[in-house]
C-alpha cells in the first residue's frame, strides 16, 4: 500500500455504492424532515401571531427555546431520554423528528416575518367583508405570504441538509456515519470522507439552483 496521503481510485470506486447507499438515506431524511418543518412552521408561525394568549405564549417559548439550543442535543434528548418516558423510536425517526422540529422553528419566524409584511389595511379589509378566516388565508394571505420568503425557505433546506451528519451522533447511518464506518473498517478515511464533501458541494449546488429558479418562477413580474 501507498502512503496515506496517496488518493486510492479503486477502493473509492469499491466503497462509492455503500456511500451512495447512505446519500439517498441523507436526502430521504431531508426532505421528511423539511416537509415537517414546513407545514410545522406555519402552524408555529399562525399560533405565535394569535390573539389568544394561551395559544401565542407556548408557541413562542417553544420557537425561542428550540432556536436558542443545539441541534446535537435536541435529537439527544428525543434519542435517548424519551424512552424513558414511553416514546420508543427508532434513530431515523429521531433524527427525522429532531430535525423537522429544530427547523419548523427556524422557518416559523420565516413566515412570521411574511405575515407581518401584509399591510394592516388588508386584515382590516377581510374582517370588513366578512370573510371567512380559511378563504381568507387560503386565497388572501398565504398567496402574499410565500412569495417573498421562497428564498429563506429554499436557504433553510440547504442548511437542513448539511446538518444531517449531526445525527450520526444518535447513530442514524447516513452518509457521514457510513464514511466513519467504513473509513474506521479499513483504516483509510481520506476516501470515504471526500465523497461525503463531493455529495454535500454537488447537492447544495443543485439545491441552490433550483431554488433559483423556483424563485423566478413565484416573483411577481
Amino acid at each position: 500500500e501507498g502512503g496515506m496521503n496517496f488518493f486510492d481510485w479503486q477502493y473509492t470506486w469499491e466503497i462509492f455504492p455503500l456511500m451512495m447507499q447512505a446519500s439517498i438515506k441523507t436526502i430521504y431524511i431531508t426532505l421528511i424532515g423539511y416537509v415537517i418543518a414546513l407545514v410545522l412552521g406555519l402552524f408555529l408561525a399562525m399560533a405565535r401571531r394569535s390573539a389568544y394568549r394561551w395559544l401565542a405564549f407556548p408557541a413562542t417559548g417553544v420557537i425561542e427555546f428550540i432556536r436558542s439550543t443545539p441541534l446535537l442535543i435536541q435529537v439527544y434528548f428525543i434519542f435517548y431520554v424519551l424512552p424513558n418516558y414511553g416514546l420508543n423510536i427508532s434513530a431515523t425517526q429521531a433524527g427525522i423528528i429532531g430535525i423537522g422540529l429544530h427547523y419548523a422553528c427556524y422557518t416559523a419566524e420565516v413566515y412570521r416575518s411574511g405575515f407581518n409584511g401584509i399591510p394592516t389595511g388588508q386584515w382590516e379589509a377581510i374582517k370588513a367583508l366578512n370573510i371567512p378566516g380559511r378563504a381568507a388565508y387560503l386565497d388572501i394571505i398565504f398567496p402574499q405570504v410565500i412569495r417573498p420568503v421562497v428564498p429563506a425557505l429554499g436557504n433553510y433546506f440547504i442548511a437542513m441538509f448539511k446538518d444531517t451528519p449531526v445525527l450520526s451522533a444518535i447513530t442514524v447511518v447516513e452518509i457521514m456515519q457510513e464514511a466513519k464506518n467504513i473509513g474506521s473498517e479499513n483504516f483509510r478515511y481520506l476516501e470515504p470522507i471526500t465523497l461525503v464533501g463531493c455529495f454535500f458541494l454537488t447537492i447544495s449546488i443543485v439545491l441552490a439552483i433550483l431554488f433559483n429558479k423556483i424563485e423566478k418562477k413565484v416573483a411577481l413580474p
